[in-house]
């Protein structure tokens, strides 16, 4: 392997010499560099796809020993990206991803590669079909140079109090936070993952380490937001529907939906729109949701003064300001004394831009007195504190969606299929827990075989109904109906679960540092590394181009996206 890597390393910086020896012009990296940059050094001639990649594959080969942020690496990328070459010297430009290499999630399914989902019992899967999306990025032009590390499963395998740490599977360990990749000294954390976590389940890693160009993520409740707010990314959560799931490792097909991450809003709305399909995918229903944009193009919402008139509300109770929900004796959520620093720093920003702020916008599920129809009072079924007998109070949404699509996909897969239902996976990973098969235990995977889908079904469509009405009608449907708002501001990630369940979406820009906290305490003389906080934009079904055109206005404004040290 190392001499492999030396090989890529030494290949790639033979080909750039040779490449720079023609022309006094300033080489072109890839460090940084925007999707629009790279487009229009391969339109000038100035630089190759195979050139691209080949400067992508040396910093795989140099940082991924720290990083491990692939799960794959695209053995046939400098292939495809010579015969895009070719077609773009005979005149032919597929479309705004031409020659661009972008990673894929390791729960999309690509033929010429393994999909796993970081499952020991998926290695080496090679699914029959691609996903929907795959076509789409190849129909662009676009290179998927690899597929990136994720938490298991989308992180439906276990929970606490055997948590399992973003980014981790059991097929390639720890995925590393460029911002601070050492191993986490603490002795309750002590098992290999880094001192700052990258969030998940999807990784940022590589897209923020510039590994390529930008990748493609999944996420069910968080999974999006959570590593571009850790990693200094901007991402597009979409609406439920907005891009077709036909091809990818499912958790629920309630709130599941794939979205672009990168390294800016420009980048993700140009990936935004090679996604989404021209029109409805019959193999996913649900793509019937919203509309696509004229020819696919976000880009036309890029728009720096959008922020004029905007009315941006805030919802301080519990996103903000610590409440106490009914029926409990203790306060809960509200952000620490450097995080409302930056939040009041974004909203000075906002109104200095032009925006309206309607401050509090309290969101009214949130401060809702009835217990029964409170959101803090009505979380999803988790793990065994959550079983069935135990779980009265609480969503089986996921428990039931998880087996019930699960088993679907693996029936999809025909005789590929390494397991044949949630309970011979459930059975393999017992038998195979020696092998590192369910390191932190498979908690998730239990209480999900546990459900009945004929005899539980009333009662999964009960939970949806609440959830809808919690989350969506009388959560973000309500507050931005009356204040007439055209987003709410959330710290980080913080609206990701209020969001998901309704399947609405969401768009983060990158913003600020702030302390990785101290809990547990870190050992004398050990100085964490500051970790990245961004702000989000969120907002009702269908809603993405005027996210995208907010979140770009606050983008432009401050550029707060600052590189990791880790990987220069």
């Amino acid at each position: 392997m190392k001499r492999y890597l030396l090989l890529v390393l030494l290949a790639a910086s033979c080909a750039a010499g040779a490449a720079d020896r023609p022309t006094p012009r300033q080489p072109f990296t890839v460090v940084e560099a925007s999707i629009a940059d790279m487009q229009k050094a391969l339109a000038s001639g100035r630089i190759t796809s195979r050139q691209l990649v080949q400067q992508y594959l040396a910093r795989i080969a140099f940082y991924e020993d720290k990083l491990n942020a692939a799960m794959t690496v695209n053995a046939r990328a400098l292939e495809q990206a010579d015969a895009l070459d070719r077609e773009r010297a005979r005149g032919k430009v597929r479309g705004p991803l031409h020659g661009i290499p972008i990673a894929v999630k390791d729960n999309i399914h690509t033929t010429d590669m393994p999909t796993t989902g970081g499952a020991l019992a998926f290695d080496g899967l090679v699914p029959p079909y691609e996903a929907t999306l795959i076509k789409n990025l190849r129909d662009a032009g676009a290179i998927i140079i690899a597929k990136t590390i994720m938490t298991e499963l989308a992180n439906w395998v276990t929970t606490a109090p055997t948590l399992m740490p973003s980014n981790y599977n059991a097929l390639k360990g720890y995925g590393m936070n460029p911002y601070d990749p050492r191993r986490d000294p603490r002795e309750p954390n002590f098992d290999g993952r880094p001192v700052l976590l990258p969030g998940g389940s999807s990784s940022g890693i590589g897209t923020s380490a510039n590994l390529w160009a930008a990748n493609v993520g999944t996420e069910t409740s968080g999974s999006l937001l959570s590593p571009a707010n850790l990693t200094m990314l901007a991402t597009i959560k979409p609406t439920v529907g907005r891009i077709s799931r036909y091809g990818i490792i499912p958790l629920t097909a309630d709130q599941d939906t794939a979205g672009p991450m990168g390294r800016t809003v420009a980048d993700v709305a140009i990936l935004m729109g090679v996604l989404e399909g021209a029109a409805p995918d019959p193999r996913d229903a649900a793509t019937t949701a919203c509309t696509p944009p004229p020819r696919r193009d976000y880009t036309r919402y890029l728009k720096r003064d959008a922020l004029q008139g905007a009315r941006i509300g805030i919802p301080r109770a519990f996103y903000y300001d610590a409440i106490t929900p009914p029926g409990e004796k203790a306060a809960r959520g509200g952000l620490p004394a450097d995080q409302q620093a930056v939040m009041a720093g974004a909203i000075a920003i906002l109104k200095h831009l032009g925006a309206v702020i309607v401050d509090p916008a309290d969101i009214p599920s949130v401060v809702e007195k009835d217990e029964s129809k409170n959101v803090l009072r009505w979380d999803t079924c988790r793990g065994y504190q959550n079983a069935k007998g135990k779980d009265a109070n609480c969503s089986v949404v996921a428990k039931y969606g998880f087996k019930r699509d699960f088993n679907l996909w693996l029936a999809s897969l025909g005789s590929r299929a390494p397991v044949k239902d949630l309970a011979e996976l459930r059975n393999w990973n017992l038998a195979h827990k020696n092998a590192g098969a369910i390191k932190y235990g498979q908690s998730l995977l239990d209480v999900s075989d546990e459900m009945d889908l004929d005899a539980d079904r009333a009662r999964y469509e009960a939970d949806r109904a609440k959830d809808i009405a919690i989350y969506g009608t009388n959560g973000i449907d309500a507050i931005m109906k009356s204040e007439r708002l055209d987003a709410i501001l959330f710290p980080a990630g913080s609206g990701a679960a209020i969001s998901a369940k309704p399947g609405y979406p969401t768009v983060i820009v990158p913003f600020a540092m702030v302390a990785n906290p101290p809990t547990p305490p870190f050992p004398a003389g050990f100085t964490p590394q500051p970790q990245p906080f961004g702000v989000s934009f969120a907002g009702m079904a269908c809603s993405e181009p005027r996210l995208i055109a907010l979140a770009y206005a606050f983008e432009q404004a401050t550029r707060r996206r600052v590189p990791p040290a880790a990987a220069p």
